[in-house]
C-alpha cells in the first residue's frame, strides 16, 4: 500500500471517528435526558371512549407549591392527589384536584431544596377509579439554576464526553492528536464537572459539594472519579505519548459514568431524622 493510500485511509478513519463520536455523544445526551429519577412519569389511560395521556413531574425548581396537572377534557372525570413527604413518618393525605378548563390540577406543598414528596394520582369517573401509576412518583424540590450557569455546565460536560470518546477511539485506531484531545477532555471536564458542577449544586441544593468525603451524592462522586482518571491519563501521556492503556481506561470510565442516569442517589432530606429529633425534645 502506497504512502498516499495509507494517508487517505487514516484521514477517512479520522472522519468516521469524528462522526461516530458526535452521534454517540448526542445519543448519550438523549439517554441522560430521558432517564433517571428526575424524568417525568409518562403514560396513558383509557376512560370510557377517551384516551387520557399524562405527564407527571418529578422535579420542581419554583418557589411555590408544585402543580400536578392532568389534561382530561371530560368534565365527568375527577381527580385525587394522594401525597406524603418522602422518607418521613407522615400519614398519607388526599386532596381533590380542582378543574381549570380541560385540566385537573393538584398541588404538592413546597419543601426546601432537596426535600421530596411522594404522590399518586387517581382519576375517578362515577364509581370507576383509575390509578395512573403502580408505584408512587417522587418529586424533588430544588432551587432555580440560572441559564448562564446551567447551559455552560451542560455544554462543557457533553464536550468532555465528545473528546473523551474521540481520544479513546483515536488511541485504539492510532489516530493523530490524541494528547491534545486528552487535554481538551480534561479541561472541559474540569470546567463542566468540577467548577460549574458545584455552582449548579449550590443553586439547586445550597451546597457546593455533597459527594465524598462529605456525603454520598452520586453526581458529585461521578465527576470526581472521572476527573481523577483523566488527570492520570494526561499525566501518563505527558511522559509517554504512545501509552494506550490509560486514555482508553479513562474513556471507558467516563462512558460508564454517563450511562448511570442523572440525579441517581442525589441530594435529599431525610425527614425521619428531623421528626425523631422533634419527638425527643
Amino acid at each position: 500500500m502506497s504512502s498516499n493510500t495509507k494517508s487517505d485511509l487514516k484521514t477517512w478513519i479520522s472522519v468516521f471517528i469524528w462522526i461516530f463520536a458526535i452521534v454517540f455523544t448526542l445519543a448519550i445526551a438523549i439517554y441522560q435526558r430521558m432517564t433517571g429519577p428526575s424524568y417525568p412519569v409518562r403514560g396513558q389511560v383509557e376512560i370510557g371512549q377517551q384516551e387520557i395521556k399524562y405527564r407527571l413531574i418529578r422535579t420542581y425548581d419554583g418557589s411555590d407549591d408544585a402543580p400536578i396537572k392532568v389534561i382530561a377534557p371530560d368534565t365527568t372525570i375527577k381527580g385525587e392527589l394522594k401525597l406524603r413527604r418522602f422518607k418521613s413518618y407522615d400519614t398519607w393525605h388526599v386532596q381533590t384536584m380542582r378543574r381549570s378548563g380541560d385540566t385537573l390540577i393538584g398541588y404538592l406543598p413546597h419543601q426546601e431544596p432537596a426535600g421530596k414528596i411522594m404522590y399518586e394520582v387517581t382519576l375517578v369517573q362515577g364509581d370507576q377509579r383509575y390509578e395512573l401509576m403502580e408505584h408512587p412518583a417522587v418529586l424533588r424540590y430544588k432551587g432555580f439554576v440560572p441559564g448562564y450557569v446551567l447551559l455552560p455546565h451542560i455544554f462543557f460536560i457533553f464536550l468532555a464526553m465528545l473528546f473523551s470518546t474521540l481520544t479513546g477511539l483515536m488511541v485504539i485506531f492510532r489516530g493523530k492528536h490524541t494528547y491534545i484531545y486528552a487535554w481538551i477532555t480534561l479541561v472541559t471536564l474540569a470546567l463542566g464537572g468540577m467548577i460549574l458542577g458545584p455552582v449548579v449544586q449550590k443553586f439547586s441544593f445550597d451546597a457546593y459539594w455533597t459527594g465524598w468525603p462529605f456525603g454520598y451524592d452520586l453526581t458529585d462522586n461521578k465527576s470526581l472519579v472521572a476527573f481523577i482518571f483523566w488527570i492520570i491519563a494526561v499525566a501518563v501521556m505527558h511522559k509517554k505519548r504512545e501509552n494506550r492503556l490509560w486514555p482508553i481506561l479513562a474513556s471507558i470510565i467516563l462512558l460508564v459514568i454517563f450511562l448511570i442516569p442523572h440525579s441517581v442517589l442525589g441530594s435529599e432530606i431525610d425527614f425521619t431524622k428531623e421528626q425523631q429529633t422533634e419527638t425527643t425534645k
